[in-house]
């Protein structure tokens, strides 16, 4: 596919992606989306916090 360059590691796997987004204008915006997906989906094991202790750190951080 045109603006997709797979790279492929040592022992020839694919290993990563990259996308040209200039070659793929017209579909950027699913680029984009399936890109929060698999950080999304990467990030769901990770600790949650609440919204009040997020506060109470950007308050004593000087940024709220």
């Amino acid at each position: 596919m045109k603006g997709i360059t797979f790279i492929k590691d040592e022992t020839h796997n694919k290993r990563f992606v990259q996308i040209d987004l200039d070659q793929l204008e017209k579909h950027q915006n699913k680029v984009e989306d399936l890109l929060d997906a698999i950080i999304a989906e990467s990030r769901k094991d990770d600790e949650e916090i609440s919204w009040e202790d997020v506060k109470k750190q950007l308050k004593a951080a000087g940024k709220l």
